[in-house]
């Protein structure tokens, strides 16, 4: 089945479920506006970082890209998508990012660090801000966190010359609470950690990216949406990977309708797959109930 028959189907523009990052697709919960509202807070705030969490497929990455399409003309952003990196990587990411030049390969941490600062000067000095966004930041180590801490050193009589966002899963929080990182906890001005979806949002959720692709009436009955949040946690990943195999499933069988039926089939087939079990509790306490109702 390609994609051009299954958005043909249901009349659809493109695929409404994509897991890709697409700004477009972005559904704004209430507490997607409270994550954005401490984003925004990040670039604004002259003194600290900003912390946003979640568990993995919460949307985290793709309010980041909606962040940065409505970034302000004077912030001047980089934006480190992987770091799993060395103290010496991150800081010629930042240069890389930042447009800095520096020599390839002949460079000490220190030159680095000394251009990034030569560079935020400049920045400001043309009324304009510098913002650091870390997305998986869990992947941090003790030695590139404390670079970070030490780049927030470098400040006027009035604002820090660098901004800082780190996004990362719920494990970045314990991890930032350790005793050794006590100096780099102290300097978090927000946070904010951005759950599962309710029962209304997931459904608004659903409606929204169904819409966007072009749908003009519903495509699942309200049995399947029930469904299709009991067996996703109102997690969005899941909801998108279910959803899409769903809407497969009844282009399959030449139906415009996802049943409940044809949703917890899509369900089974999604959570046998080892990427998507065991999520959480909920989520495997429901494979399990999906797995015993199939073999009866």
């Amino acid at each position: 089945m390609t994609t051009e028959s299954y958005c043909g189907h249901f009349n659809l523009r493109e695929k409404p479920f994509s897991l890709a990052a697409n700004p477009r697709y972005l559904y704004m919960s209430e507490q997607h506006w409270e994550a954005m509202a401490h984003l925004m807070y990040g670039v604004d705030d002259d003194w600290g970082f900003v912390l946003l969490t979640g568990e993995i497929g919460s949307g985290k990455t793709t309010l980041c890209r909606f962040l940065l399409d409505q970034m302000p003309a004077d912030v001047k952003v980089a934006f480190i998508a992987n770091p799993k990196v060395n103290v010496q990587e991150l800081l010629v990411s930042i240069c890389d990012e930042f447009q800095i030049p520096y020599a390839p390969g002949g460079q000490s941490v220190k030159e680095l660090f000394d251009l990034i600062s030569l560079h935020l000067i400049e920045v400001h000095a043309r009324a304009h801000k510098a913002l650091l966004i870390i997305d998986e930041a869990q992947y941090l180590s003790p030695d590139v966190l404390d670079l970070l801490r030490l780049l927030t050193n470098l400040e006027t009589e009035d604002c820090k010359l660098l901004r800082i966002i780190l996004i990362g899963q719920p494990e970045l929080r314990t991890m930032l609470a350790r005793p050794e990182l006590e100096q780099m906890s102290q300097r978090i001005t927000a946070r904010y950690h951005l759950g599962p979806l309710s029962k209304i949002e997931a459904t608004s959720y659903i409606n929204h990216r169904m819409a966007t692709a072009g749908a003009t009436e519903n495509h699942f009955t309200r049995s399947a949406v029930s469904a299709l949040y009991r067996v996703s946690g109102g997690v969005p990943r899941l909801i998108n990977v279910i959803a899409d195999r769903a809407l497969l499933g009844a282009c399959i069988k030449k139906e415009l309708l996802v049943t409940r039926f044809t949703l917890k089939q899509a369900a089974r087939e999604v959570l046998r797959d080892a990427r998507f079990r065991n999520r959480s509790r909920h989520i495997a306490s429901i494979w399990k109930l999906l797995t015993l109702a199939k073999e009866r």
